[in-house]
This record gives structure tokens, sequence and C-alpha cells, in this order.
């Protein structure tokens, strides 16, 4: 059973920080150098000077930024920046976004504690593998700062909406903290103290699976902070703080609940053009020439979300700039080159891209690093927006650029529930979490 709590956010004092809109950030894994310089600039109290503080020269072990995230932190809790709520809440938290179609949209969920589970032991799924690198930077994170600085997002079925409605009704006759944040997107927070409301709620989860949308890598860092912890005697007691996590929960039946595209961005393989692509593809793929240039691919992109299924790919040669659908003829393939996985995860057009195309058809064209050692992979760049892949290409950044369809809620559940995990960046969920509406400490109730 899903192990869900009320908690006591520290919060900023708005009446010492301004505005909410100049202290909260993206989470820190989709910042940029340029946004990064941006944020920290807007207020000495934005999230980032503890979740995403500049690494300075001199840097060494014993000052680094990690200790500067955690000074700076006891500064903003000795100085009552940061403050701790008095009663333990449920924090209602909705984004107001508009989509590349144009359409507007607001996601709705909540902020409370989960209790961790390690995978594979309880009701809490990850569906996307993991990388080394980004745990361990969290990691050293948590031990610094002893909190929780922004949300894992968290999806649950509930088709009938009623863990929410509660809260619902709430917001309907309450008014909110609210935020911009740099791309527009409105996010609005209800701290909720009512205790019949969190009884509903949080009963209400009890019977349901969690499914992590994103922040796997926090997720998987605070399982292993929770067994440092434990092994030094601090986490003592199934309710410490140590054993819980901050995280959004989103019904996956909420309307405003979005699965956006990752396109890939190619390189590695010696530029090839449409011709060539369509050697090493065809014995495999259906192919349908589209056009040249930025207008087909908008074409080749609009013939995909016609479509509606795993089954199709585009791909752009930047070589001569032209574009082409690719329609899978030959599923079996990939159970012959992916066995020990489920058909869902087979069917996945991302799995059919690396498995398939990448790693098999398109590996004769990658160039060896020596004579004695076998080619590395293609190098892929990853990016959500058309208007991004148009750029890569126009300005010769790849080799080849995929539009690859999103996944379906559906798929998500079906392989997670399976205990596989889909291949990274198999999924974009828009808009991101802020980091910075509420944290969450690791050491106090």
């Amino acid at each position: 059973m899903a192990d869900v709590h009320a908690f006591r956010a520290f919060r900023y004092d708005l009446g010492r920080v301004g505005s909410l809109s100049d202290v909260v950030a993206p989470p820190y894994d989709v910042i940029d150098a340029a946004l990064q310089e941006a944020l920290l600039a807007r207020s000495r109290y934005n999230v980032l000077h503890v979740d995403l503080p500049r690494d300075l020269p001199g840097d060494h072990e014993q000052h680094n930024r990690y200790t500067r995230a955690a000074a700076t932190l006891r500064d903003w809790l000795d100085d009552r920046v940061l403050v701790q709520d008095s009663a333990r809440s449920l924090y209602a938290y909705e984004q107001e976004y508009q989509a590349e179609d144009g359409q507007t949209y607001t996601r709705r969920g909540f902020l409370a504690r989960v209790r961790l589970e390690p995978f594979g032991q309880g009701r809490i799924y990850p569906h996307e593998q993991t990388l080394a690198g980004p745990k361990a930077d969290r990691l050293s994170l948590y031990r610094a700062t002893r909190m929780n600085l922004s949300p894992v997002f968290g999806l649950y079925p509930d088709p009938e909406g009623s863990v929410y409605a509660p809260l619902a009704e709430y917001t309907r006759r309450h008014l909110p903290l609210e935020a911009t944040d740099h791309l527009g997107v409105k996010s609005r927070l209800w701290p909720v103290t009512d205790p019949s409301i969190i009884t509903a709620v949080t009963a209400g989860m009890g019977p349901r699976p969690i499914f992590i949308a994103d922040g796997h890598h926090r997720y998987e860092t605070g399982l292993k902070y929770a067994q440092e912890q434990e092994a030094l005697g601090e986490a003592r007691g199934d309710d410490a703080p140590q054993r819980f996590i901050l995280m959004m929960l989103v019904s996956m039946s909420d309307p405003g609940l979005l699965i956006m595209p990752t396109h890939r961005l190619v390189s590695g393989l010696g530029r090839p053009t449409a011709p060539a692509l369509a050697e090493r593809l065809r014995s495999h793929f259906e192919l349908q020439p589209v056009g040249t240039g930025p207008a087909a691919a908008r074409q080749t992109w609009e013939l995909i979300q016609a479509d509606g299924t795993q089954a199709v790919l585009g791909f752009g040669t930047v070589a001569d700039g032209r574009w082409q659908l690719a329609r899978l003829t030959k599923p079996e393939a990939m159970a012959q080159l992916a066995p020990q996985q489920s058909p869902a995860w087979r069917e996945l057009a991302v799995s059919v891209l690396h498995r398939l195309v990448l790693d098999t058809l398109l590996a004769p064209l990658l160039a060896p690093a020596a004579s004695d050692r076998p080619a590395p992979p293609a190098a892929c760049r990853y990016v959500h927006l058309l208007g991004e892949v148009e750029q890569a290409c126009a300005a010769a950044e790849c080799e080849l650029a995929v539009l690859v369809p999103p996944a379906t809620m559906q798929q998500v559940q079906r392989i997670a529930s399976n205990g596989e995990t889909m291949p990274p960046k198999s999924t974009y969920f828009y808009p991101k979490l802020l980091s910075g509406l509420v944290f969450n400490s690791l050491h106090q109730h």
C-alpha cells in the first residue's frame, strides 16, 4: 500500500523574499548554464543557491558547492527566510500551461511525504532507467542540506478522480499562492490543513500503486540516503523522516496530464543521405518520402500524430535535408533482439529506434574507435519541440534527426507494472514541477 502523509513543509516567508516567482526554479536537471545564471541573479534567495549552486575555482573536499549549499540553507533557516509550517498539511498544486498545439491545460495534484520503498518490494514503480552521475550528485546534496529541495513526480490510477476531489473542492473556496516561471507556466499552491480532507486523501491513496513519472534519480537517492542514515543509527523508527520523500502526486486520468515526445538528434553515423538511410532501413520498414526542409519536418510530424501508433518514426537526413516516414513492417525482429522484454516494451517506438535502428540496422555506419575496438554507439541529443529539431538541422548540429511518437499513459503503467524500465528519455512530462514551493526536511517531523 502507498503510505502517503501530510507534513510540515518549510516554505519561503514572502515578506522577506518578495515575489514567489523570483525564488522558484525548474528541476536542476533541465537547467543549462545560461538559465542557471539568470535565476541565481534574480534573487539571492532563489532556490538554485541551494539546489544548483555554482562550481567555483579552488573548490576542494572541504569547501565546494555542496558545503556552500548547506551554509546558505542554514542561513536562510536562522534568518527565518524559510519557515516551517505549524500544522501538518497536504499542498494542492496546479500548473496552467500552453502546449505546443496552442491549447491551455491545467494539471492538478498534491504534494505529500511518501514512504520510500525499494523497487520491486512495494507499490512504487519506476518506468525509466537511471544514470550513476546524477545520483551521486544528489546524494552529496542530500548529505549536505538534509532536505528534499524538489519533489519527485508520481502518478496513480484513479479514473473516477476520487482522491483529488476533496482538494479540488478546497481550492475552489480559497485563494492560492502563485508563481510564474521563465516559460510562462502559472503555478498555484494551497496549503491544506483540514484533518478531514487529509484523512480522505491519504486513505484514498492507500490501495493505489504509484508510478514515478519524473525524478527517478532523486527517488533512488532517497533510498540510498535512508539506508545510510539507518546504518548510522539516525533513522530511528518506522516514521523517521529519512524514510520518506517529497512527492507530487497526480492522477493518471487528470485531463491536464500530457506526455510530450522526446526526439533524437543523432551523430556519429558519417552523414548519411536519404537514399543511404533507406537502403539500411527498407528490410524492416516501409518508407514514405515526405519532402525537404522545415516544411517536410512539420509534415512528417503531422503524419506521425495522425497515425497515433508506436509503429512509425520520422527520419531527417541533415546531409541532404530530406525527410521520410518509416513504418515498421517486421515487428518480429524486436522479439529476436529483445527476447527478455515484454511485448509492450518491444512495441515502443523508442525501443524500436534504439534496439533495432540505431544498435542494429545503422550500426555498420558507425566508425570504429580503432581497428581492434568496436565502434562506439551513436551519440544522441534529446529535444522536445519540433522547432528545436528544425534549428539543429539548419545548424548541422546532428547528422540524423528522428521524430518519435510519445508513449501513452497506458504503456507507462503496463511496462512499469511488469517491473521493466523504458529506455532513457522515453517520456517527457511538461511542464516540470517547480523547486522551491515547499521544502521537506529529512531530519524533522
